[in-house]
């Protein structure tokens, strides 16, 4: 580094945290939490305020307006028609808790399990279940649930839409027709099953890991966000000891004292990695940039969860399509300034299920957000009129893909290759999604108001016409993870240890959902913040808090039938 880019070598901390998002808040309020340590966050992205974000039912917009998202696109999908599908993720506090369907899935307890069978020892179910609890305000709403299994004074408060709607319990009940389970509580014991869906929504506003962690701990005197563009990490004689930044068109140096802590999602994480020196050697020597440690999984094992939408009209005016319209929209946005109430205050995501492929899957590898309204994720309704949906995807997909660098250029977003659908089994998987789908729409509990199937549409029957519909329609259910996957210190692919410290180099660990060993059964945020918050117990050398050794409840049926 040339001595005009040291100036300005004017901050220091005792950690150093490179991002704002579910894990990066969650961790910045812990470490700083008993006062005797200083945190830096680093944050390219600017305020939350206002009612795009903090408004739940106006979900799509935020992720669709490049103030508040990275705007990053994947490659070409040769097996998706060549489609570029978009990968928002959140820039701005709060990253993308402050951006996403605030939809609130833990995960299954077997995924922990893997995890830690995959060398990420300490992180089973056992292990993790304590911190979720620790996380969370459980507001079951009279519904029913695992009081046992959840927590009750955290942070995050996690809430069920009202299910006004009787299109809600006529998913449930089509479930159970079917012959599928029922859950009260998908986060409790039993994920398996048809039941209501869990939002990060309290008093009607999104409650996002910022308002839940960030804002309440920049109280604090030993606490402060900056604004600016991490550039890369200073690493000297093995160890790292800052954060290069650009801020205001000057570039200067933030100095960890003890650590820093990447916490900057699976696309950014990975980059800064490779940037800095820490990835595929041969890779990063082609860019000229000076290999610090040759971890070849560094960007590797990308994952993320693919869905459709299979939408069915609704031969009676009670769906949110009455509400498309300018008055509509009009009257809920005044409903919710003024009061935080109405149909503004939920995301509209307020029954679930979670199924079984086939018999021999041993837990859910399937997951359904359900909505009383054919829509898009960019907001289009349909042109039909009234309707409903179900998004439907595999949760545990054999795809794999990466994450490169194009250049060694800091501003210039990554090389995102997804891969999706390159493994026959997916196929099989989402052919099954799909027709399980139109099986539950055809059960009595829709007969009131069942009309024609709008997606895919009656005449996609065979399995070449499904496959054509799938390349055409799917789309990211925005979780990519696993790019710098947790693993034993001695595992050639793994970037970090079960400690999240990164192999190779001192001072430097990476929380966040890059760090996946594999995608969770579910929704990621969850998931992320959970991670932020058993980072922040490891750094600061406290004991993890004790195990609780509970059962899931598997389906005793497994082995012979996927209900």
């Amino acid at each position: 580094m040339s001595g005009t880019e040291r100036r300005g070598v004017s901050m220091e901390a005792d950690f150093v945290v490179v991002g704002s998002g579910s894990a990066g808040s969650a961790l910045a309020a812990r470490l700083s939490e008993d006062g005797r340590h200083s945190v830096i966050v680093l944050e390219h992205g600017g305020t939350d305020a206002g009612p795009f974000i903090q408004m739940p039912a106006a979900l799509s917009y935020p992720m669709n307006m490049s103030r508040y998202d990275w705007g990053f696109l994947s490659e070409p999908e040769p097996r998706l028609n060549n489609r570029r599908l978009v990968v928002p993720r959140g820039k701005v506090i709060g990253g993308s808790s402050s951006i996403n369907g605030m939809v609130y899935v833990r995960g299954h307890a077997r995924d922990y399990d893997h995890w830690a069978d995959q060398g990420a020892a300490g992180w089973s179910y056992a292990d993790v279940l304590p911190y979720f609890k620790r996380m969370e305000t459980w507001h079951d709403g009279g519904h029913g649930g695992d009081p046992d299994w959840r927590g009750r004074s955290g942070p995050l408060h996690v809430t069920r839409g009202p299910r006004e709607n009787p299109l809600f319990h006529a998913f449930v009940e089509a479930g159970l027709q079917a012959g599928y389970e029922r859950t009260d509580d998908y986060n409790g014991e039993k994920q398996e099953g048809f039941g209501p869906m869990e939002q990060t929504v309290w008093k009607g506003r999104r409650w996002s890991a910022a308002n839940a962690y960030l804002k309440p701990a920049m109280k604090r005197s030993n606490l402060k966000l900056h604004r600016c563009l991490a550039r890369r990490i200073v690493i000297e004689d093995g160890r790292a000891t800052g954060v290069e930044v650009e801020r205001g068109g000057e570039i200067q140096v933030i100095r960890a004292r003890r650590e820093v802590v990447l916490a900057a999602s699976s696309i950014n994480s990975p980059k800064m990695l490779m940037l800095s020196g820490i990835g595929p050697g041969a890779q990063l020597a082609a860019h000229g940039i000076e290999v610090k440690a040759d971890r070849p999984g560094v960007g590797a094992n990308l994952m993320d969860h693919l869905e459709v939408y299979v939408q069915q009209a609704c031969t009676q005016p009670i769906t949110l399509y009455k509400h498309w319209n300018l008055f509509g929209k009009a009257w809920s946005g005044a409903q919710w300034l003024l009061f935080k109430t109405g149909l503004g205050a939920s995301n509209q995501f307020e029954s679930a299920a979670f199924v079984r492929s086939r018999a021999g899957v041993d837990y859910p590898d399937v997951q359904f957000h359900f909505l009383p309204i054919a829509v898009r994720y960019d907001g289009q309704a349909a042109a039909e009129g009234h309707g409903f949906q179900a998004h439907v995807g595999p949760m545990r997909a054999q795809s794999r893909g990466e994450i490169t660098l194009r250049s060694a250029d800091p501003s210039e977003a990554p090389k995102i290759v997804f891969n999706y659908m390159s493994e026959e089994q997916d196929w099989i998987d989402f052919r099954r999604c799909i027709r399980m789908t139109r099986e539950i729409f055809a059960q009595p509990a829709f007969d009131p108001f069942r009309g024609k199937e709008i997606q895919p549409g009656a005449a996609v029957q065979s399995d070449d016409e499904i496959d054509a519909f799938i390349a055409e329609h799917a789309e990211s259910a925005y979780h990519p993870c696993g790019t710098c996957r947790m693993g034993r210190a001695d595992d050639p692919t793994a970037v970090v240890d079960p400690e999240c410290r990164v192999i190779g180099v001192e001072g430097l660990r990476v929380a966040d959902s890059s760090i996946f060993p594999r995608v969770t059964n579910g929704n990621t945020n969850a998931p992320s913040i959970l991670v932020g918050e058993k980072a922040a117990d490891m750094i600061l050398g406290r004991p993890p808090l004790p195990a609780e050794n509970v059962e899931p409840w598997i389906n005793p049926r497994w082995q012979v039938s996927d209900r």
